[in-house]
């Protein structure tokens, strides 16, 4: 090789190197722009303007005058402060006898002040900036909403009276720290909108309602300390499969599955050991546009009575009825017949 011809070839492997250097470069610019934007979000955010609760603010939204719990003296109970941006409630632990809060669409990123509020039965907070619904423990609160916050973890929503639990549309991944004992009398749980990948966690043997939905659940898993459960909702997630569903599901009467990634009506075989499903949602799965479809979910699920909404009629269970006979007649006769060869030979 010419002198000549190896410089070229040493230009063009620095061509190669350079383009490449700069192609990382670029990448790492853009990495790093894409921090900076983030990081821009997150100051911005931060510098939420001060605006705290005042007695003024206070005395303008109270309302529901009650007597007291020694019963020797009235007070307001009822607080309604929704969407006046207020960043700081720490003044509300001198209003020791309410009952009724709505702080709903503020700037609140710390709600740790409520938890001197004893007498508290409902707590509505949709829509702040809250990271954690932590309280110290609330011995009468009843009903709880935090919708719409950036919340991470269930810790510290464990209070013995407390029968609505409301976490829709925060950044949940995992179900965990729900103390069965403590939330013995919760009817009613609702993490849609979260980050969950699994059913996972939900040990709560009196509970009636559970609202997954639009998450990123792959599996049902930990059902079998689900008891009382009545209402299973797990619309919009990623369930190919129905593995999980196990007979001490003794109380499920309905489930909704629309929007998942089923492909075949024979998962719904899985569903069989539950007595009491009534009611099913199958709309908008793959599995929805298999041929009959209406008459082979019946016909694996004999006592169901609503497939997505529509009930079955008389004419359909008595077809389904004639074609799961028709079916298992020809089952056992295959199986005669199967067990006469093996005798022959």
């Amino acid at each position: 090789m010419s002198d000549t011809e190896e410089q070229m070839g040493e230009e063009a492997e620095d061509e190669v190197v350079g383009g490449n250097e700069e192609e990382q470069l670029g990448e790492e610019e853009e990495k790093l722009g894409e921090e900076e934007e983030k990081q821009e979000e997150e100051e911005e955010e931060e510098k939420v303007p001060e605006n705290p609760l005042t007695e003024e603010t206070v005395g303008e939204c109270l309302s529901l005058l009650c007597k007291t719990g020694d019963g020797l003296a009235h007070a307001f109970v009822r607080l309604d402060i929704h969407e006046r941006e207020i960043t700081d409630i720490s003044i509300l632990k001198a209003f020791i006898h309410l009952r009724y809060i709505d702080l709903s669409g503020n700037k609140l990123k710390d709600i740790s002040s409520l938890s001197v509020l004893t007498h508290l039965l409902t707590l509505k907070a949709d829509n702040n900036l809250l990271v954690s619904a932590k309280l110290e423990e609330m011995p009468f609160l009843q009903i709880a909403s935090f919708n719409k916050n950036k919340i991470k973890s269930l810790e510290g929503v464990n209070h013995p009276m407390l029968e609505h639990l409301s976490l829709n549309d925060n950044e949940i991944n995992q179900i965990s720290g729900l103390d069965p004992v403590k939330l013995s009398r919760l009817h009613t749980l609702e993490l849609r909108g979260n980050k969950l990948e699994t059913t996972e966690g939900v040990c709560l043997p009196n509970l009636k309602n559970l609202f997954l939905a639009a998450n990123t659940i792959k599996k049902v898993e930990g059902m079998n300390r689900l008891q009382s459960l009545t209402t299973l909702h797990l619309r919009d997630n990623q369930l190919e499969a129905l593995d999980g569903f196990v007979e001490d599901l003794k109380m499920l009467q309905y489930i909704n599955f629309r929007g998942n990634n089923l492909t075949s009506l024979k998962e719904l075989q899985k569903l069989q050991p539950l007595p009491m499903l009534r009611a099913l949602v199958l709309s908008e799965n793959p599995a929805a546009e298999e041929e009959d479809y209406r008459l082979e979910v019946l016909i694996t699920l004999r006592k169901l009575e609503r497939l997505d909404k529509e009930e079955y009629n008389d004419e359909e269970r008595e077809e389904a009825e004639q074609i799961y006979e028709q079916r298992r007649q020809e089952e056992l006769a295959a199986e005669n017949e199967e067990g006469s060869e093996a005798e022959e030979d």
